[in-house]
């Protein structure tokens, strides 16, 4: 992938991501998310991933989403009215963002291996059997463990929101 294409999907995803947090409503801030999910996936994609990628798409940007859409709109949820932040708060964030942009650059500066390329792959990979079989051979039982647990939080937000008829 060159570059250019590199960073501008790299730039839609942070974008897209901060926009997550600051929409007051929760229907535009769910439809950025997927956007953000999308650009994720072109970047794995890039990097050959092409399973992950896909997944990324069909899971996330799909079926969550979905959901997500799902329970905001059965939750009925409005954007409430914005607080003022007051400049301690605002001082504060962005002082533990720099310091956050700080350290990240001392990780980045202390780690000159990310600067070598990788080595290539010799035999070409199955990615979806090689998932496949690791997820229904050892990780059986969390698997299913978060199906049911995804369940019965749907099931939870529908009864918390069914409306008493009077």
């Amino acid at each position: 992938m060159p570059p250019l294409l590199f960073w501008t999907f790299a730039a839609l995803m942070l974008i897209f991501g901060i926009s997550v947090i600051a929409q007051p409503n929760p229907v535009s801030s769910a439809l950025s998310l997927v956007v953000s999910f999308i650009a994720l996936a072109v970047l794995f994609v890039s990097l050959d991933a092409f399973f992950i990628g896909i997944i990324q798409i069909l899971v996330y940007a799909g079926a969550v989403m979905v959901l997500f859409l799902f329970i905001i709109m059965l939750l009925d949820l409005r954007s409430g009215q914005r607080k003022k932040a007051h400049a301690v708060t605002v001082a504060g964030g962005i002082l533990i963002a720099l310091i956050f942009v700080a350290e990240l650059g001392q990780v980045l500066h202390a780690f000159p291996e990310g600067n070598r390329t990788a080595p290539a792959l010799g035999a070409p990979v199955q990615d979806v059997q090689s998932v496949g079989h690791v997820l229904f051979t050892s990780y059986n039982l969390p698997f299913q463990i978060v199906a049911v647990l995804i369940l019965v939080a749907t099931i939870g937000v529908v009864v918390l929101s069914k409306k008493e008829l009077d």
